[in-house]
This record gives C-alpha cells, structure tokens and sequence, in this order.
C-alpha cells in the first residue's frame, strides 16, 4: 500500500481552536467575566433551555460525562448554576441556570456573537453546511 503524503488537518484544526479559544477569553476577561470557554458552552446550552438532566447537557455539549461533571461543581461553586432533584427520577438532578447565570450569560452573549460574526467573515450560509458535513464526517470517521 502506497503512503500518500496528506494535509496536516489536525494542526490546522489545533491551531484554529486555540485562536478561537483565545478570543473567546479575552472578550470573556474584557467583560470580566470568570468563566472559561468550556463553561461557557455549558452556560450557553442552559440560557436555550434549562432543566435538563447532566447526561442530556454532556450529549448536547458534545462533551464526556466526567468532564460535564466537573464543569458542573465548579459552575456551582460560582453560583451559576443550580442542582435539582427530578421529581420523575429521584436519582437524577436537573441542571437549572441560577438568576447570576444567567445575568452572566446575558451580559456575555454580545461578545460571543460577535466573535461569531467575526469568525465567519467572508464565508456563506452554504460554506457553513459544508464546514459541519466535513466535520460531522471527519468525527465519525475517527468514531
């Protein structure tokens, strides 16, 4: 089998996440907020629906159970969040934005979207469904 050399996609994605992530810090610390980028996405998911159980939070999220753990106590050491018991399930806890959460979130959300806008400057709707089909498959092609 003949061994072609390939485009190193993955530095190039490392390196887009890590200017990404970066940006994303410092509109955080600008609006002086304490929070990191993998809470944020936490909090963002919360903001479009709360109430939601940590396994439904990490699927969303597209993060790992013990990672969505973790973020969890440390959102609710800052108070931004808020465990509750389901009533449907006892074992369970249902994960609610606190009145600072979201306040956090509203008051960060400018930012973020403008990060996004600059973030797709010079691309189209049409460049956006291809980025997510390339990426979808690239994901299960390593699944």
């Amino acid at each position: 089998m003949e061994i072609k050399p390939t485009k190193n996609f993955g530095a190039i994605m490392d390196r887009t996440l890590k200017l990404i992530r970066q940006n994303y810090l410092q509109a955080f610390r600008e609006r002086e907020a304490d929070i990191t980028t993998e809470q944020w996405v936490l909090l963002d998911r919360l903001a479009e629906g709360d109430g939601i159980s940590q396994t439904d939070l990490a699927n969303d999220s597209f993060k790992n159970a013990p990672t969505v753990s973790r973020i969890i106590t440390l959102l609710a050491k800052k108070q931004l969040i808020l465990k509750k018991q389901s009533s449907a399930d006892r074992r369970q806890s249902l994960i609610f934005l606190s009145e600072k959460g979201r306040a956090l979130h509203d008051k960060i959300l400018p930012s973020v979207l403008a990060l996004r806008t600059q973030g797709w400057a010079h691309l189209s709707e049409e460049d956006y469904d291809h980025f997510v089909r390339i990426m979808e498959q690239i994901g299960e092609n390593f699944n």
